[in-house]
């Protein structure tokens, strides 16, 4: 199943919920939202600075993962970002890849 890194960061009210709420609470719940997608949450860490929490998770597709960035952005309370994250057999297959591609003023 391919996987993606969300980075997530509380904004407004959602900075009140987590302090009512607690962390671990939290990570149930994305395990939750995952889930009702069809994925899977595979490590889920809190951090300080740019950003608030990073999830790597597996969904089955990109509509899936979109989903729930949307639900998580739709709510006011998050700022959510994807990216795909790629395994080196998926680098490999790109690299044997041949696009037709003329650069500007080239």
């Amino acid at each position: 199943m391919p996987k993606y890194l969300l980075k997530v960061n509380y904004v407004g009210e959602g900075v009140a919920g987590l302090l009512a709420e607690g962390g671990t609470s939290r990570r149930r719940q994305a395990e939750e939202l995952a889930a009702s997608t069809g994925g899977r949450i595979e490590s889920l860490y809190s951090a300080f600075g740019d950003t608030d929490l990073y999830v790597v998770a597996e969904f089955p597709d990109a509509a899936s993962v979109t989903a729930v960035s949307l639900a998580l952005n739709a709510s006011g309370r998050m700022k959510a970002t994807v990216t795909p994250l790629l395994t080196p057999g998926d680098v490999d297959a790109a690299t044997k890849k041949q696009p037709r591609y003329r650069a500007p003023g080239s």
